[in-house]
């Protein structure tokens, strides 16, 4: 018998690997749509990126909502100093 999801975060995986982290920045890319895509890393300043602005942080914001059903707030962002921290916030 096939159990029944509660809910679509049922779906969800906690991000653990290498893998992982390289969707979540497919999706970061995505989510920020930057004009000339630049190359991201974990490690990558976000403050260093070209494009990072409130309406790049809205995208974000808006990114963990509906991909990964995590709501966070402007005040999640600011702590973040690189795409590793955004990443964290999954965890949290």
């Amino acid at each position: 018998m096939v159990p029944i999801l509660q809910s679509a975060k049922e779906f969800l995986v906690k991000p653990t690997t290498m893998t992982t982290i390289q969707a979540f920045i497919e999706q970061f890319l995505l989510a920020v749509d930057f004009q000339d895509a630049p190359e991201i890393t974990p490690e990558t300043i976000l403050v260093e990126l070209p494009e990072w602005d409130s309406l790049a942080a809205l995208g974000v914001i808006v990114m963990f909502d509906i991909e990964y059903g995590k709501t966070i707030i402007g005040d999640d962002l600011k702590q973040c100093a690189t795409i590793l921290d955004l990443f964290k916030l999954l965890e949290k």
